[in-house]
């Protein structure tokens, strides 16, 4: 099947992204691969698994290491500044623990983008990836979640996660010319409360605009939410997203759990096979 004029996009979430590994997992399964993604945050690591092929591989990385204090945690974040240790995620995994195929990455060339914050301006930043190893960073950045990670310094600039300022870029990949396949992690009816992120001023006193967008983070995904749906109801967008809420933390260390949400992906993602190949014709 052709899929260059589609579109993945990748909804973040943390711990709830493992909804969208069963997701991608059955599309690898069914021969699904598409070149062009845009991933947030969560959305953006699994996507690197999927993009070399690597069936399984989101959702091993993301139980089998919970209870390693060098994983994430509070003893990661005392003794490196990140909630997820940096070394051990970005480097000990894809090098050392669970390899990562660099080559299959390189042979498909994906049109990868991983979106990330700019501390500086506010504004959301698309950087896409063309070779994992040099720019793996952009996927740091875009997963460094803001209080609980250090900005990621790049070129220059510093960033953090994406979801702060384009958390599900669709619009963004129809700009491009894109139909698109996207892959929430929140049902339908979830909208985010406003009033939160007080504390941004404080914790980020020297990055005026970043305070801003977090102030403004509720409002902007709630937007969002409303246009998926808009697009979903004219027929422009396939959405796929869990039926109902999972009782998971954003940071969750039950692996049981887990695998019930990875179990609800694949079981979204095969129910509504028949209607995505139709809407990939």
């Amino acid at each position: 099947m052709d899929l260059e004029r589609f579109a993945l996009v990748l909804e973040g979430g943390g711990m709830r992204g493992v909804f969208s590994a069963g997701v991608l997992d059955v599309f690898l399964e069914q021969g699904l691969l598409f070149r062009h993604v845009a991933g947030v945050s969560a959305g953006a690591c699994h996507a690197c698994s999927y993009l070399s092929g690597q069936h399984g591989r989101a959702f091993d990385i993301s139980v089998d290491y919970l209870h390693d204090r060098h994983y994430m945690g509070a003893y990661s974040l005392l003794t490196s500044g990140d909630l997820f240790n940096v070394r051990f995620v970005y480097d000990r995994i894809p090098n050392e623990l669970n390899l990562y195929d660099y080559d299959a990455y390189a042979r498909l060339r994906p049109d990868f983008t991983a979106v990330v914050t700019n501390c500086r301006t506010g504004k959301a930043e698309y950087p896409v990836i063309e070779d994992m190893r040099r720019d793996l960073n952009w996927v740091r950045a875009s997963a460094s979640l803001p209080y609980v990670s250090r900005m990621v310094p790049i070129g220059g600039g510093q960033y953090l996660d994406g979801g702060l300022t384009d958390p599900i870029p669709l619009r963004h990949m129809q700009e491009r010319g894109f139909r698109c396949v996207a892959v929430l992690t929140r049902p339908a009816d979830y909208r985010k409360k406003e009033g939160g992120n007080l504390l941004a001023p404080l914790r980020y006193p020297t990055h005026p605009a970043l305070a801003r967008a977090l102030r403004d983070r509720p409002e902007l995904y709630n937007s969002q939410v409303e246009y998926v749906l808009s697009q979903e109801r004219s027929g422009s967008a396939f959405v796929l997203r869990p039926q109902q809420a999972f009782g998971i933390e954003r940071i969750e260390k039950d692996a049981s759990k887990l695998r019930g949400v990875y179990e609800l992906g694949r079981t979204e993602a095969l129910r509504r096979l028949p209607e995505l190949l139709e809407f990939l014709q």
